[in-house]
Protein backbone atom coordinates (compact mmCIF):
# COMPACT_ATOMS: atom_id res chain seq x y z
CA UNK A 1 0.00 0.00 0.00
CA UNK A 2 1.52 3.28 -1.04
CA UNK A 3 1.08 6.51 0.82
CA UNK A 4 -0.10 9.69 -0.81
CA UNK A 5 2.83 12.18 -0.69
CA UNK A 6 0.59 14.84 0.80
CA UNK A 7 -0.19 12.52 3.72
CA UNK A 8 3.53 12.00 4.27
CA UNK A 9 4.08 15.76 4.28
CA UNK A 10 1.38 16.14 6.91
CA UNK A 11 2.86 13.40 9.10
CA UNK A 12 6.46 14.65 9.14
CA UNK A 13 5.89 17.61 11.51
CA UNK A 14 3.85 15.40 13.87
CA UNK A 15 6.58 12.77 14.01
CA UNK A 16 9.29 15.44 14.44
CA UNK A 17 7.39 17.02 17.35
CA UNK A 18 6.99 13.62 19.02
CA UNK A 19 10.68 12.82 18.62
CA UNK A 20 11.61 16.21 20.12
CA UNK A 21 9.52 15.36 23.19
CA UNK A 22 11.23 11.98 23.50
CA UNK A 23 14.64 13.63 23.13
CA UNK A 24 13.85 16.15 25.91
CA UNK A 25 12.67 13.37 28.22
CA UNK A 26 15.74 11.22 27.57
CA UNK A 27 18.11 14.15 27.96
CA UNK A 28 16.49 15.25 31.21
CA UNK A 29 16.59 11.70 32.59
CA UNK A 30 20.21 11.24 31.58
CA UNK A 31 21.16 14.48 33.35
CA UNK A 32 19.40 13.53 36.57
CA UNK A 33 19.84 9.73 36.68
CA UNK A 34 23.00 8.74 34.76
CA UNK A 35 24.65 5.69 36.27
CA UNK A 36 21.78 4.81 38.60
CA UNK A 37 20.17 1.35 38.61
CA UNK A 38 18.12 0.41 35.53
CA UNK A 39 14.85 0.16 37.48
CA UNK A 40 15.29 3.68 38.89
CA UNK A 41 16.24 5.13 35.51
CA UNK A 42 13.36 3.40 33.74
CA UNK A 43 10.80 4.78 36.19
CA UNK A 44 12.26 8.29 35.91
CA UNK A 45 12.21 8.02 32.11
CA UNK A 46 8.59 6.85 32.05
CA UNK A 47 7.65 9.84 34.21
CA UNK A 48 9.67 12.25 32.03
CA UNK A 49 7.98 10.90 28.90
CA UNK A 50 4.60 11.35 30.56
CA UNK A 51 5.54 14.91 31.60
CA UNK A 52 6.54 15.69 28.01
CA UNK A 53 3.32 14.14 26.71
CA UNK A 54 5.47 11.81 24.61
CA UNK A 55 3.22 8.78 24.80
CA UNK A 56 3.18 6.20 23.40
CA UNK A 57 6.76 4.96 23.24
CA UNK A 58 7.45 1.31 22.48
CA UNK A 59 8.39 -0.42 25.78
CA UNK A 60 11.54 -1.92 24.27
CA UNK A 61 12.70 1.57 23.30
CA UNK A 62 12.12 2.82 26.84
CA UNK A 63 14.05 -0.18 28.19
CA UNK A 64 16.98 0.44 25.84
CA UNK A 65 17.19 4.13 26.67
CA UNK A 66 17.00 3.29 30.39
CA UNK A 67 19.73 0.66 30.03
CA UNK A 68 22.02 3.09 28.24
CA UNK A 69 21.38 5.89 30.75
CA UNK A 70 22.12 3.44 33.54
CA UNK A 71 25.18 1.74 32.04
CA UNK A 72 26.73 4.13 29.52
CA UNK A 73 25.02 7.55 29.33
CA UNK A 74 27.67 8.97 26.98
CA UNK A 75 26.65 6.54 24.23
CA UNK A 76 23.23 8.08 23.63
CA UNK A 77 22.44 9.72 20.30
CA UNK A 78 21.21 12.95 21.91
Amino acid sequence: MSMDPSEYDKAVPIVAAHLAKVERAVSRTRTSHAGQPHVTVRQALVEALRDEDAQPVVPQVVDEFARRISEDPDMLPF
